[in-house]
């Protein structure tokens, strides 16, 4: 068992960040996982999900029976991830908004999300970050270069079309696929180049 850290922000495309967890849990992998509140409402508006009442929704969309799933608020900075001493494999920020972007390339630090991230660089441990957003401007570009130059590695939410995706599910699974590999984290979600 490994223990990840997941950060799902409010750009588009909060289905990548739901299905990277469930297959995290899926795997027997510990997650911790922090949702900023435009996550939420993108939770809201993209998939559909009534989030009045957010500890049901964990219940129901992640399984937590398992122990395995451990949510954090934003301001919960008492939480294990939020120190260097915390034996963390990797984060994953997917989506990640330009905003929270911002926040990690200028070390901000500004709530849980951007902290354990800052933690990854420090500590010289995996961080993962899926921009979703187009067209990008110069300050978007140059904060993912921060990023990359600090130690993390930017992986845009662009799913390849080789292996012929027949469903919305398999362009979702290709790009949590490629995020799986970056982790090291054995998977099935589609079939590789060579493997037809």
């Amino acid at each position: 068992m490994k223990i990840f850290t997941v950060g799902i922000t409010g750009a588009s495309g909060a289905v990548y960040g739901v299905r990277l967890v469930q297959e995290l849990l899926r795997a027997g992998h510990k997650v911790h996982m922090m949702v900023t509140e435009a996550g939420w409402q993108v939770f809201r508006e993209e998939l559909g999900w009534n989030t009045e009442d957010r500890d049901k929704l964990i219940e129901e969309h992640f399984k937590t029976d398992s122990g395995l799933l451990h949510y954090h608020t934003l301001r919960d900075f008492n939480a294990p991830v939020a120190s260097g001493s915390y034996q963390n494999d990797g984060m994953v920020i997917i989506p990640c908004s330009m905003g929270t972007l911002s926040g990690i390339a200028h070390g901000a630090s500004g709530n849980l999300l951007e902290r354990t991230a800052d933690v990854m660089l420090k500590e010289g441990r995996k961080l993962v970050v899926v921009p979703r957003e187009t067209p990008l401007n110069r300050i978007h570009l140059e904060n993912m270069l921060k990023v990359t130059d600090a130690g993390g590695k930017i992986l845009p939410a662009m799913p390849a079309f080789y292996q012929l995706p027949k469903t919305m599910d398999d362009l979702v699974n290709f790009l949590v696929g490629k995020v799986l590999d970056s982790l090291g984290v054995q998977h099935e979600l589609f079939t590789r180049w060579g493997d037809h």
